[in-house]
């Protein structure tokens, strides 16, 4: 789904109408109604209505949700939009779904793995990088500092770890 990016997710049923709980992904939480119809993985799309923030997202209507046994069925599902609906982003701002994938080498060129995952829970993105010689998933602060190059013209990311990460070397065998 390359043409498309993920930009919430239903985190269950809103009261017993079939209203949905949405969590927006968007830097403007409120924009997610904007970029509607919104699909599935599974292909499924719904217009979206914003009905009242709630805490932790919003109260939506989606097209074809009636009930609540139908809301509570969508818990879990996230929503994408088409790319082409989203905004340009300035050069030093990123989409999640162009860093997975992403070859991560260091400084010096050698190659610890590939972006898995990118997560935020509150205090900043944390890239997550997983790599053949890694005995571990590999968590690196998303900055400047520490990733200081983004290519996604060329898919790579170049990391400066700090002194005490753990790094490609590093092995399954016990000192």
């Amino acid at each position: 789904m390359t043409d498309k990016v993920v930009v919430g997710v239903v985190a269950g049923a809103f009261g017993v109408k079939g209203e949905v709980r949405l969590k927006s992904f968007c830097a403007e939480p409120e924009d997610i109604a904007a970029y509607s119809p919104l699909e599935t993985e599974a292909g499924e799309s719904f217009t979206v209505k914003l009905t009242r923030a709630v805490k932790g997202g919003f109260a939506a209507r989606l097209s074809g949700i009636r009930f609540k046994d139908e809301a509570d069925k969508l818990k879990g599902v996230k929503l994408y939009a088409d790319r082409a609906l989203l905004p340009a982003l300035p050069d030093d701002e990123f989409y999640y779904t162009d860093l997975i994938g992403l070859e991560v080498v260091d400084t010096g060129g050698e190659r610890i793995g590939k972006v898995a995952a990118v997560q935020n829970h509150g205090a900043g993105d944390i890239l997550e990088i997983r790599g053949p010689g890694l005995k571990q998933d590999l968590l690196l602060p998303f900055t400047q500092e520490i990733v200081p190059t983004v290519d996604l013209s060329a898919g790579r990311v170049i990391i400066d770890p700090p002194e005490d990460a753990p790094d490609a070397g590093d092995t399954d065998a016990t000192e």
